[in-house]
């Protein structure tokens, strides 16, 4: 991320005379559904700006598929760099190397994996925008940048009548959109920028994920036209072997 202009050195300073907290820089990481890798893009996001030295959160709204980690302790040593057999809000954590706790990341945390309504509804609770929203903001607080991640896509409920489109809007961080890189890509891909658009986010960039060494001309051509018809910059990842986050390549957005 570049260095600060006049301009915005001269806001940053007068927030700190008015005694009014710095909000970090951001961005906020959805995709074209679910698995499509948004964890894992966050992440080596959050572990380049850490490598940077930078300070990094990270922030989820709503996570669910918590029992699929019934060996996990918030409170375990983490002395092993693999991320491997984590849930997403500690993987996260593990990348941009930050202090944060469990509710400090993911205010809702769920034990099935489904849309986050329906988890919510299921455990008797409805998904509050007001606390997120604030627990979005205390994140941002103190540090250069924050990386949050949705969960599914941008049009999934966290309630019946607050989506996650709503609370990237509410949130203000320009988007970036994961995709895999394979047929179907260019229709979701698009629909997805346009979706969003449609309420005045920006779309940062597209992360193709993972992109294959030797790619197949439809992933190729994938590339370009959604590239040449969105407009939007279309960067590339790797499969990373995730038991090693030292031999992850850096992400940098344009």
């Amino acid at each position: 991320m570049p260095g600060l202009s006049r301009r915005q050195w001269q806001v940053s300073t007068q927030q700190e005379e008015s005694g009014r907290p710095r909000r970090a820089s951001g961005v906020f990481v959805t995709g074209t559904g679910t698995e499509v890798g948004k964890t894992v893009v966050a992440a080596v996001l959050a572990r380049t700006l850490a490598s940077e030295g930078r300070s990094v959160a990270v922030f989820k709204p709503a996570l669910t598929g918590m029992d699929e980690f019934p060996d996990y302790d918030e409170a375990a040593p983490g002395d092993s760099p693999s991320i491997v057999g984590l849930p997403d809000h500690a993987i996260l954590r593990a990348a941009a190397r930050s202090s944060q706790t469990d509710e400090e990341i993911a205010p809702y945390r769920f034990d099935p994996p489904m849309s986050p309504h329906l988890a919510a509804g299921l455990a008797g609770v409805e998904i509050d925008p007001e606390r997120v929203m604030a627990a979005a903001r205390a994140a941002a607080e103190g540090v250069d940048a924050i990386v949050c991640e949705g969960a599914g896509g941008l049009l999934v409920p966290l309630s019946p009548t607050w989506t996650m489109r709503s609370c990237a809007v509410e949130l203000g961080y320009p988007l970036i959109v994961v995709s895999p890189p394979g047929l179907g890509s260019i229709n979701h891909t698009l629909l997805t920028t346009e979706s969003a658009r449609s309420v005045g986010l920006k779309v940062a960039a597209i992360v193709l994920n993972p992109w294959p060494e030797d790619p197949t001309p439809i992933e190729a051509d994938n590339r370009e036209t959604i590239a040449a018809i969105s407009g939007v910059p279309v960067l590339t990842l790797p499969q990373l072997d995730l038991s090693r986050p030292d031999s992850w390549p850096e992400l940098r957005l344009p």
